[in-house]
Order: structure tokens, then sequence, then C-alpha cells
């Protein structure tokens, strides 16, 4: 299993959900290694097909899917229980788990 956390630089956000997403993965007594991809420019999120920062990517595929047309830098928005915030939460990374089946 590939997991891979999308960010750039300066997003306030995605060491939240790097740690969120080690939770949630110690929670489901999953051992995978999260490897952090690095998005230098609109270039690269044109190719990366990035969806904002953090993104989490499962085998490359995002956990919160969406469509598209255009790519660039940007901070990604995710809707919890609390309200809107630049990271998902450890439940919501459980949740997801669950649904992909990551654990089997």
């Amino acid at each position: 299993m590939r997991i891979d956390l999308l960010y750039f630089d300066g997003c306030p956000s995605w060491k939240n959900a790097l740690d969120n997403l080690r939770v949630a993965f110690k929670e489901e007594n999953i051992e995978a290694e999260i490897n952090l991809v690095l998005v230098g420019n609109d270039e690269e999120a044109m190719k990366e097909k990035f969806l904002g920062s953090p993104s989490i990517r499962v085998n490359g595929i995002d956990m919160w899917p969406m469509s598209r047309q255009s790519y660039f830098l940007s901070c990604r928005m995710y809707r919890t229980a609390e309200g809107m915030k630049g990271f998902p939460t450890v439940t919501m990374l459980r949740e997801k788990i669950h649904e992909l089946q990551l654990g089997k």
C-alpha cells in the first residue's frame, strides 16, 4: 500500500494532516510508510492533478476525490464535524480507512 501526502511549502495545514494520518493508522493497527510529496509550482500541480494542500492518496487515488478542470497550488478545505478545517480529522481518516478497507 502506498500512502502519499501531497502539499506545498508554506501550507499551514499539512503537518496537522500528517500527524492525524499517523494517529489514524496507529489506531487501526496499520503499518504504512507515508511519502511526503512536495508540489512546488502550478506546473507540478497540473502534472500531479493536485487537489490542494494537504491531499492524501492511497495507491495513487485521492481519499476525497473531486472533479476539476485545472490544478494549481492552493489550500484544501475539509468539511469536518467541527466545521471547515484545512485538514481531515483522525475520525474522518479512520472512517475512510474502513470505507476503503485498507486494514484488510
